[in-house]
């Protein structure tokens, strides 16, 4: 499976941008799709994640700001982030959990899409 990661790029402090994951390729089961990022010098660190029966779960600095979401026909998930700050900046790469068939779990990340919010 593979994943295309778009719509980052500079945002003013206060500002909108939605990313999108869009998947192709085979897979058996998805048990929950994410978005991750990683700041300069530091390490990737989980930002949004969804399951397959669509519950969510995000990280404590984007709650109220962030939205994550799918769209199981375009087989798409998509982070909308609102209310961007300047630490917001990063390269989001999104992420996939689940198996490719009924006996081997497999994980994909996509290429990465960088953000960043000016202040």
């Amino acid at each position: 499976v593979q994943l295309q990661a778009s719509g980052g790029g500079l945002v003013q402090a206060g500002g909108s941008l939605r990313l999108s994951c869009a998947r192709s390729g085979t897979i058996f089961k998805i048990d929950a799709m994410g978005w991750y990022r990683q700041a300069p010098g530091k390490q990737r660190e989980l930002v949004a994640t969804i399951t397959s029966g669509g519950d969510t779960n995000y990280a404590d600095s984007v709650k109220g700001r962030f939205t994550i979401s799918r769209d199981n026909a375009k087989k798409t998930v998509y982070l909308q982030m609102n209310s961007l700050k300047p630490a917001d900046t990063a390269v989001y790469y999104c992420n996939l959990d689940g198996y490719r068939d009924p006996w081997a779990r497999c994980e994909s990340w996509g290429q990465g899409t960088l953000v960043t919010v000016s202040s």
